[in-house]
């Protein structure tokens, strides 16, 4: 028996495996054979981007938060992927996002350390990279500075990682992957595929910069690949391309058939809008979709290396264009049926 189907045997527990990451992650590994899986979730949380995969784990029900189930969620594992996070750019989760980035992860931490587990691999973000933009290509040698770039995920985010260092340095053997903005299908109503449900409404007006995009489907090959690694101690940025976003604007608009934005929003625009979507959130009870922190993340361009993740083994990412293409398909069929969630298939690369 191989090293790698002897991992494939080993008890793991997958965190946030309910979200957007933590589905395709899931899934990817009961395609890559394994099967002694257990899950966390929450009593209210859905499992429809997982469907039938949904009763081929073992769920653990509760709250990261709470470190009495976590240590009991944790009993008898070998790995952990820990995915579970807010991700949220509203003023009314800050402090949600911080206890359950921060604090949760501490969380998990402890009781891997308690448990002496074999490792813990932690999905962070691109946002804890540092600052800095315009033209600087950030890599894993950049690390966190104070900046009015800063926003309450990414000092969320950073907290956690700070947590998973210092497991680290009592013993822990772990690993990080800093995924880049992440594109794919999933809930429409929610992250990144809002912005391909909003495009086929039609946009008129588009942001004037530029980040990273990585498709879903590579941060969980990669990770399940890390993991069954030897690699520990190390970070990894995960990103396919660094485009503008009237590039990924264009090509959604392209793929549905729609009319691309032809205005460049302008600092005045983009102030209006926050203020009177924070109008409408406020009047409906609906969820706030653009933020000042997202308005003026939007505006401005940061690049991101990707080659320590392409030499640490043999790897390819989906181009961002067959991504959008992809995603753009199961879009139209989603329209038709009441924009049910989708999620992309896991094929050869």
């Amino acid at each position: 028996m191989t090293e790698t189907s002897t991992a494939r045997n080993e008890p793991i527990l997958i965190t946030g495996a309910t979200g957007f990451v933590g589905s395709y992650l899931l899934r990817y590994l009961l395609h890559e054979g394994y099967r002694d899986l257990r899950a966390i979730r929450r009593k209210s949380s859905s499992t429809a981007l997982l469907g039938p995969a949904a009763d081929k784990v073992e769920w653990a029900e509760g709250d990261i938060v709470d470190p009495v189930f976590v240590e009991e969620a944790m009993s008898g594992i070998k790995k952990v992927f820990h995915c579970a996070a807010v991700v949220s750019f509203s003023p009314r989760l800050a402090s949600q996002m911080m206890r359950t980035n921060g604090e949760g992860t501490a969380n998990i931490v402890n009781a891997a350390l308690y448990e002496g587990i074999d490792k813990l691999l932690h999905v962070s973000s691109i946002a804890t990279l540092g600052g800095v933009r315009n033209g600087i290509r950030l890599s894993e040698k950049d690390t966190w500075q104070r900046s009015r770039f800063n926003t309450q995920y990414s000092i969320s985010k950073y907290m956690a990682e700070q947590e998973v260092w210092r497991g680290m340095a009592e013993g822990l053997n772990v690993a990080i992957v800093n995924p880049s903005v992440i594109l794919g299908s999933g809930k429409w109503g929610e992250g990144t595929a809002l912005i391909f449900k909003k495009a086929s409404e039609g946009l008129s007006f588009f942001p004037e910069g530029a980040t990273g995009f990585v498709d879903v489907r590579d941060v969980a090959r990669f990770s399940v690949q890390l993991m069954e690694s030897k690699i520990e101690g190390q970070r990894f940025i995960l990103n396919a391309e660094n485009q503008t976003y009237k590039w990924l604007l264009e090509s959604i608009c392209h793929h549905l058939g729609a009319t691309p934005p032809s205005y460049k929003a302008t600092p005045l625009m983009q102030a209006v809008a926050w203020r009177l979507d924070w109008l409408r959130s406020r009047l409906t009870g609906k969820p706030q979709i653009l933020t000042r922190e997202t308005i003026r993340q939007s505006s401005y361009t940061f690049s991101y290396e990707n080659a320590r993740s392409l030499q640490a083994f043999p790897f390819t990412y989906h181009p961002i264009e067959e991504t959008i293409a992809a995603t753009c398909e199961q879009l139209l069929q989603a329209r038709r049926e009441g924009f049910a969630p989708k999620v992309l298939p896991f094929r050869d690369v």
